[in-house]
């Protein structure tokens, strides 16, 4: 019996690893995907039935129940399950041929339960890559295939939860051209990320941090701009710093998650005194990744030089009087309204490092901003 070379067998070894990687990657997509067709037709029947059934009335709102509860040998289906399929279907009907189309190819009829829905069908005539649907709204879509291929159901579970479409598009493209995980499309949703990129110029730095879920760096925790429509305060209105500091800690669980992952509220109008002469701090912070405070002092006006000087004694006096051992420097952010970038330059140059200026805004962009900036995604 020959002897194997060692060099030989651990090539051999290594492809029998490279082929149990690859094809165990792909029969997972495999799983998904077949995943995702079974939830859309359940979500197909169940709208059906609900349309079209006769005896529909025998169960009312304990439909969803009835049908989980005659479905047992289907392992994990609970009912809110099938609400959620129901939503899927009505979110995407256009999926209706593509998804005919997979079953036939499993030898599989989608049968109706008495008529088939009427869906939107797709333009065939435009590129693969997006079909215009709707002449009237300018809205887009993208190819059912290229989602159904590229998206989990997980994926869609979080999609659905967009209502209005253009952002749904903006999340679809995201998440298929960055390769974003379910995590990572859900932080993207929860922080509006839809709306920041028509009103910044650093569209990929927005995008990138997505990516980053543990923040590295102090700048990796500032956003630019800051949407606050949550607080329900009407842009260029009349209204105090400290009508906006009350909103914001009314609505302190949104705030927190514009704000962004670790951070942790702690106090407000802190209190510091030199001989008679009273400074407070708007908002204080402590951010549990970073291991150190954020001071945020708010503006309902646009940024000013004197803003600098202020903000850069609270975190002298932070870095002297309040940091325990284990702290790391302190960050400073000047939320304003309205900044221009040259003055902030030269205001805040020699101070300290860790000050940073951010926009807010009270509303979301115009919805026709964000359209053309879907158009120019989709072309490229």
């Amino acid at each position: 019996m020959a002897l194997v070379k060692k060099n030989s067998f651990e090539e051999l070894v290594e492809n029998l690893s490279n082929v149990h990687s690859i094809l165990q990657n792909n029969a997972a997509k495999a799983v998904d995907q077949f995943l995702t067709l079974r939830n859309w037709t359940f979500g197909y029947y169940i709208v059906e039935y609900e349309q079209k059934g006769e005896d529909r009335a025998k169960y009312g709102e304990n439909l969803m129940k009835e049908i989980a509860g005659r479905l047992t040998h289907i392992k994990g289906l609970r009912f809110r399950q099938l609400y959620i399929c129901k939503d899927f279907y009505l979110t995407y009907p256009y999926f209706l041929r593509s998804v005919t189309a997979k079953l036939q190819q499993l030898d599989i009829k989608l049968n109706t339960i008495l008529r088939s829905v009427t869906a939107k069908s797709p333009n065939e005539e435009i590129e693969i890559i997006t079909t215009k649907i709707n002449e009237g709204n300018n809205e887009f879509q993208l190819q059912p295939e290229l989602l159904l291929s590229r998206l989990t159901f997980t994926h869609f579970v979080e999609l659905i939860r967009v209502e209005d479409e253009l952002q749904r598009l903006f999340y679809e493209v995201e998440t298929i051209k960055n390769n974003w995980s379910v995590r990572e499309l859900k932080r993207a949703i929860n922080t509006s990320l839809a709306c920041r990129p028509v009103a910044s110029a650093n569209k990929n730095a927005i995008i990138d941090k997505i990516k980053n879920l543990k923040p590295a760096h102090n700048e990796d925790v500032i956003r630019n701009p800051y949407i606050l429509e949550f607080l329900g305060l009407e842009e260029k209105a009349e209204y105090s710093e400290t009508e906006l500091e009350q909103q914001i800690l009314n609505h302190l669980q949104e705030f927190l998650i514009e704000l962004g992952t670790g951070f942790c509220f702690e106090a407000r109008q802190k209190r510091i005194t030199f001989d008679n002469k009273h400074l407070r701090m708007d908002l204080i912070f402590y951010h549990r990744i970073l291991k150190c405070h954020v001071l945020i002092d708010l503006k309902v006006d646009e940024f000013d030089y004197a803003d600098a000087g202020q903000m850069n004694v609270y975190l002298n006096y932070y870095k002297e009087n309040e940091m325990m051992e284990n702290d790391n420097p302190p960050i400073g952010i000047i939320m304003c309204v309205n900044k221009n970038d040259t003055l902030v330059k030269y205001a805040t140059s020699g101070m300290d490092e860790n000050m940073f200026v951010s926009k807010y805004m009270l509303k979301l962009p115009d919805k026709k901003l964000l359209e053309s900036f879907m158009e120019r995604e989709l072309n490229q």
